[in-house]
């Protein structure tokens, strides 16, 4: 007991840590007494209190938190950081701390996701923050150097280089390797280096066109960090407790359904959009083929007798009652179907022209020139 308490006095207290100290145990202290106390409330153990509902309102322990936070934080600027205020008020902004951070998660989604998946984002703010405390404690300053007068230039480089890393590492979807990096600078450098995760943004801009570096990280993601992800699932359920096993009548499953379907119908509505402007330039390519143009480009004709047309077909255009069109229209250097074609593929509303009154809407067409038009069902 005596070696620990020199310990204390010699690490903690002669370096000026104590406030820095006192804030991590408050932190941890207020964390493990809410989880506690809600894991209680959730089994409905009858002699520990309840949840606090003054007039029927829920208030959760976050409005208790940043009660602390304040007061914590403003002391500290009140009483000048003297002795001891300091140390309480560093206690009290870690308390403050936990009750915060163990509600991220409902901070972040602003709705009540305590016991759901969403949920564990608390866990991940919460185990964060104590471990950068606890590095700040220890002695580990952030981007792992010290401002000293004889190694600026050093200080210059390692700060620039274990930023990259960090940014690179972060990029490639390992959070906690990046975000400890800040403190550990070798351990950024070699997520840096590493493959990415295959839903990580790195992965899509980088992988896109590498098949082979893709198929290597979506082995590795099922190989190792699905084993990471099962341990890591197993110690939260240790710490917080297991989320529920949401129903399908739930009003949060159905706000999750929504969500989603809006976000599906929004792309679904993009992509039949497109296919519908696909569909009826097809379309329209079919019925001007079949309406009389040639495939060299030139129209043909048709006699009194409904016949083919002979010598006066070539280069003319359909006349009389029994053709298409009227008589001396011209198509210019390119042909109606590829300009529509090139009208839809720029994005540009089509235009259609407007039949004389009178004219019959489908005029006679010879027996043997029957359109070969697809039904479109719609």
């Amino acid at each position: 007991m005596t070696t620990l308490l020199d310990g204390y006095r010699e690490h903690i207290v002669d370096a000026h840590k104590q406030p820095l100290f006192l804030l991590l145990v408050g932190f941890i202290t207020s964390f493990v007494f809410i989880r506690f106390s809600v894991r209680m409330i959730r089994a409905q153990v009858r002699w520990w209190p309840g949840n606090v509902t003054p007039g029927g309102l829920h208030i959760h322990h976050m409005v208790f938190g940043l009660g602390f936070l304040l007061v914590g934080g403003i002391g500290v600027f009140a009483t000048y950081g003297g002795h001891p205020w300091i140390d309480l008020f560093g206690l009290l902004f870690g308390i403050g701390c936990g009750l915060v951070l163990d509600e991220f998660a409902l901070i972040l989604h602003l709705d009540d996701v305590y016991w759901s998946e969403q949920g564990r984002k608390s866990v991940d703010a919460v185990i964060f923050g104590i471990l950068f405390t606890g590095l700040l404690l220890v002695g580990y300053v952030p981007l792992g150097a010290e401002p000293t007068g004889e190694t600026r230039w050093g200080l210059v480089t390692v700060i620039s280089v274990n930023a990259l890393a960090m940014v690179v590492t972060l990029l490639k979807g390992k959070m906690w390797t990046g975000l400890l990096g800040i403190m550990v600078p070798g351990l950024s450098w070699v997520g840096a280096i590493r493959l990415a995760r295959p839903s990580s943004p790195w992965a899509r801009w980088r992988y896109a066109g590498r098949p082979r570096r893709r198929a290597r990280a979506l082995r590795r993601e099922r190989r190792l960090h699905r084993r990471a992800d099962v341990a890591r699932t197993w110690l939260f359920d240790l710490i917080a407790g297991a989320p529920d096993k949401v129903s399908a009548n739930h009003p949060a499953a159905h706000r999750v359904a929504e969500r989603m379907a809006a976000r599906a119908s929004a792309h679904l509505d993009a992509h039949a959009a497109r296919a519908l402007s696909r569909r009826s330039a097809r379309l329209a390519d079919r019925r001007s083929a079949a309406g009389g143009e040639h495939p060299s480009g030139s129209r043909r004709t048709t006699g009194a007798n409904g016949g083919n047309g002979g010598a006066a077909g070539n280069g003319a255009a359909y006349g009389g009652a029994g053709g298409y069109g009227a008589p001396g229209e011209q198509e210019g250097p390119l042909g109606g179907s590829q300009r529509r074609r090139r009208t839809v593929r720029a994005g540009r509303g089509r235009t259609y022209a407007v039949r004389p009154t009178g004219q019959s809407l489908r005029p006679g067409r010879h027996r043997w020139l029957r359109p070969r038009t697809r039904r479109m069902s719609r």
